[in-house]
């Protein structure tokens, strides 16, 4: 059984503080597995594995951006979150599933990749790169998650209309070599008309209900 939740637009700290509880609940079997959908104020978080050498926006002027830089124990590098993008956050006990941690992000991808076709856009993988790809080399997901007691947290990023310009402040997820784009932005290049955040969803729901029920 999984169960849907929508945050809104809500500060990544409660947030965050809100995983914790969740996750503690499905750990004691007093909750379904959950999904969590939200978005975020303009945030950088960098996982077990980053540095702050990827952020390029010197930390004098994060004030002056209005964004926050958080470390978080998500695996993973660098990312950024800003409104507009699909955050959602896998609260799943695997144990319902499967007990393994790289078909869980297989299993995440798929569900993105299945998603975004239904936008129109042909996703794929990267090899030795987690996220979801638009022709190799434009990330339009990020995902990043942390296990504890086979209860997963975290989860991914997925561009629909949000602010590119702000991934200027870092290096996506430590990669040089990559771009970033968004549902929207792939949509214009192929003159299709924009989607709504929300319609996104709505897909995004299905994909993981089909997956994951």
């Amino acid at each position: 059984m999984l169960t849907i939740e929508d945050w809104g637009l809500i500060n990544y700290h409660d947030a965050w503080e809100r995983q914790r509880h969740l996750q503690g609940r499905i750990q004691a079997g007093a909750k379904n597995s959950t999904l969590v959908f939200c978005q975020h104020p303009s945030v950088i978080t960098i996982g077990k594995n980053g540095s702050r050498d990827n952020i390029v926006l010197p930390q004098s002027q994060w004030n002056e951006h209005g964004v926050e830089v958080i470390n978080v124990n998500r695996g993973g590098d660098v990312t950024l979150h800003n409104p507009g993008q699909l955050v959602g956050y896998t609260l799943f006990r695997l144990s319902d599933f499967h007990e393994d941690l790289h078909w869980f992000l297989r299993e995440i991808e798929e569900c993105i990749i299945e998603t975004i076709a239904e936008c129109g856009l042909i996703g794929g993988r990267v090899e030795g790169l987690t996220g979801v790809w638009v022709e190799n080399y434009r990330k339009i997901c990020a995902i990043g998650i942390h296990c504890a007691r086979w209860v997963t947290s975290h989860g991914f990023a997925l561009n629909v209309h949000n602010n590119l310009q702000e991934f200027s402040y870092i290096i996506p997820c430590g990669i040089h070599d990559k771009e970033v784009t968004s549902i929207q932005l792939e949509r214009e290049k192929k003159m299709q008309s924009p989607m709504s955040l929300e319609d996104v969803q709505n897909i995004c729901t299905r994909r993981f209900i089909t997956h994951f029920m």
